[in-house]
C-alpha cells in the first residue's frame, strides 16, 4: 500500500490562519475566508507575489494605479503596519476590521485620527488638516477660495482644540467626533458584514 500525498495549499508571505484572524478582529471565520479571496485578487492586479503593493491598492480603490491620492496613501500606510511597502494578508484583515459594522467606535475614532495625523506626531496640527482639506477639495474637484478654506480650519480648530494650544490631541479628537458623529460615518462599510 502506497503513501497518499496531499497537496497542501501554498499561501503567500504574511498569510495567517482565518480562525486566528477572526478571533482578533470583528470578522467571522467565513468573512476572513471571503476576504482572502479578495486579497488574492488585489495582490495580483499588477505584481503576482501575494502581497498588495501601493499601486495595486490605488488601482483597486481609484481604478488608476498612477493617480496620487492623499487619503488612499494614508490608508495604505496605516494598513502597512510593518512599514515594508506592502500589505500582507494579516495586515489587510486586521486593518480592514476597523471598517466592519461591529467594530468598536473607539477603533474607528483612533483610525480616523491617524489618517489626519500626517506627520505621526500624536497631534493633528493646523497644517495637516489644511493639507487634508485641500486634498479632499482637489480630489473632489471642488474649488473654494483661500478665505473659505481658512474659515473651515478656524471653525474646526475652535470646536476641536479645546485647550487652544494650536493642535488637536487624541482626547480632543474623541470629543470632537462625539459631537460630530457624521465625521466617522464612512468608517463603516455595511457590506463587510
Amino acid at each position: 500500500m502506497g503513501c497518499v500525498l496531499t497537496k497542501k495549499a501554498k499561501h503567500p508571505p504574511g498569510y495567517e490562519d482565518p480562525t486566528i484572524l477572526a478571533s482578533e478582529t470583528s470578522f467571522t471565520v467565513n468573512e476572513v475566508e471571503a476576504l482572502y479571496e479578495l486579497f488574492k485578487k488585489l495582490s495580483s492586479l499588477i505584481i503576482k507575489d501575494g502581497l498588495i503593493h501601493k499601486e495595486e491598492f490605488q488601482l483597486a480603490l481609484l481604478g488608476n494605479h498612477q493617480k496620487q491620492n492623499l487619503f488612499v496613501g494614508r490608508i495604505f500606510d496605516l494598513f502597512d503596519v510593518k512599514c515594508n511597502g506592502v500589505i500582507e494578508f494579516g495586515e489587510f484583515v486586521r486593518s480592514l476590521s476597523v471598517f466592519h459594522p461591529n467594530a468598536p467606535e473607539a477603533e474607528k475614532i483612533e483610525f480616523a485620527f491617524k489618517i489626519y495625523d500626517l506627520r505621526q506626531t500624536g497631534y493633528i496640527e493646523r497644517e495637516e488638516l489644511k493639507e487634508m482639506v485641500l486634498a479632499f477639495l482637489h480630489e473632489s474637484e471642488l474649488i473654494l477660495s483661500d478665505d473659505v478654506v481658512e474659515t473651515i480650519l478656524d471653525q474646526t480648530f475652535s470646536q476641536a482644540d479645546l485647550n487652544q494650544d494650536g493642535k488637536i490631541d487624541p482626547e480632543e479628537w474623541k470629543e470632537f467626533i462625539r459631537r460630530n458623529p457624521s465625521l466617522i460615518k464612512k468608517m463603516t462599510i455595511p457590506y463587510l458584514k
